[in-house]
């Protein structure tokens, strides 16, 4: 019988804070009519009180990172549904492709754009030196 060390330990009372703030945001939402989604809310209060209190509590970290160690099963549904409408799909490729090709381009010009703005609002480009050496 093997041992498994776990490096992340994930507690209840933490995992029932994410949980809080999520709902709390989701009621702000909706209440509010907001065009945000409920746990976009609940993120950014959280955060805001992360940063009143000054700092991140070590259990919620390891929580986070336990969380995060394996999103990859959230896209378990995601998967199943593609392939449930598999057919729509093969309907709709052209649209898709377009509309997959069309954003990615649009990703990297406007993350160009933040860049060069950025890089021209704080004056600090690489010299040509640094470029080189890179």
């Amino acid at each position: 019988m093997a041992i498994v060390k776990v490096n992340c330990i994930m507690t209840l009372g933490f995992i029932t804070v994410l949980l809080v703030y999520q709902l709390v945001g989701e009621i702000i939402s909706t209440g509010l009519g907001l065009p945000l989604p409920g746990p976009v809310v609940g993120m950014g209060l959280l955060f805001l009180s992360l940063i009143i209190k000054g700092g991140l509590p070590e259990g919620l970290k390891n929580t986070a990172k336990g969380l995060l160690s394996h999103l990859s099963l959230l896209f378990v549904p995601a998967g199943v549904g593609v392939m449930m409408h598999l057919h729509l799909l093969a309907n709709e490729w052209q649209a898709i492709t377009v509309a997959l090709i069309g954003s990615t381009v649009l990703t990297i010009l406007v993350t160009a754009g933040v860049m060069i703005g950025l890089t021209r609002l704080t004056g600090d480009s690489p010299s040509a030196e640094e470029i080189k050496n890179d």
